[in-house]
């Protein structure tokens, strides 16, 4: 093994071999250990910072989950360290805001593309530059869906940099601003709203790599607060994980039938 394979990377504290060509990434490292639960033969292999990493195996074919931590900045940082060691897709696994009437608590939304609401990417690419998803990554996401029996939604994600802006826009200095883009995005069709998938596609577009994002949905529009609480009455995070996990699944399976290589070159 060459010096450079041996390097560790600063963040992640990963070295070439520790991760697979695939990658789930949820932002809470404590659901790490969960989520490599369904891999074959898990094992812990770092934990940095807000990065906690484990790797196993689907079918034989290494496979990782890696935490990112919450928003744009330490995610772009998890993907550009994973690339330089192999990896070259990626899922972003982890809750949002349901953002259309009629949603349901639990609803899977399918990440096809983010509205660039965050500083991050454009430190990347202007911001007339969209930030979407692998197709193949997106479709794959659509069939897990299907195999697993998930409810679940292809959209457009609203990527944001503060939690509490959206939660309580009123309160803001800005609460004219911001109730009047929230609205907008929610006529134009956006379907969840997270931290995090903007910054990783445009990322991923750049070192031409793979990414995706599978969110499930708490709340929506149409719900007043109680109901909005009454809808987490028997909520979990499993048909999250299984899809995500069936997604990692089914891109392997088109990637062998493809002729593509599945693991990560020596």
């Amino acid at each position: 093994m060459s010096a450079v394979d041996q390097e560790v990377q600063h963040h992640v504290a990963l070295r070439r071999g520790d991760v697979g060509r695939y990658v789930l990434l949820p932002g809470d490292p404590g659901r790490c250990s969960r989520i490599a639960s369904r891999f074959d033969n898990p094992r812990k292999v770092a934990v940095n910072r807000e990065y906690e990493t484990w790797t196993g195996t689907l079918g034989g074919v290494p496979v990782s989950v890696t935490s990112t931590g919450i928003g744009s900045p330490s995610s772009a940082i998890a993907v550009e360290e994973l690339v330089k060691l192999g990896a070259d897709t990626f899922i972003r696994v982890g809750t949002s805001g349901g953002m259309q009437p009629g949603m349901q608590t639990g609803e899977l939304a399918i990440v096809s593309a983010a509205i660039r609401d965050e500083g991050t990417s454009s430190h990347y690419l202007p911001m007339e530059f969209p930030a979407v998803a692998d197709v193949d990554v997106v479709l794959a996401l659509r069939e897990a869906a299907r195999r697993t029996g998930a409810l679940a939604r292809v959209g457009v994600s609203h990527s944001k940099d503060s939690f509490y802006a959206e939660l309580e826009p009123d309160r803001m200095p800005l609460a004219g601003e911001l109730n009047e883009a929230w609205q907008a995005y929610i006529g134009g069709g956006a379907i969840s709203s997270e931290m995090e998938a903007a910054a990783i596609f445009i990322v991923s577009s750049i070192l031409r790599v793979r990414a995706g994002g599978l969110m499930v949905c708490v709340g929506s529009p149409s719900m007043t607060p109680d109901e909005a609480k009454a809808s987490m009455e028997g909520f979990t995070l499993d048909p999250l994980i299984d899809t995500a996990v069936e997604g990692l699944r089914v891109l392997i399976e088109w990637d062998r039938a493809a002729g593509r290589p599945v693991t990560v070159s020596p």
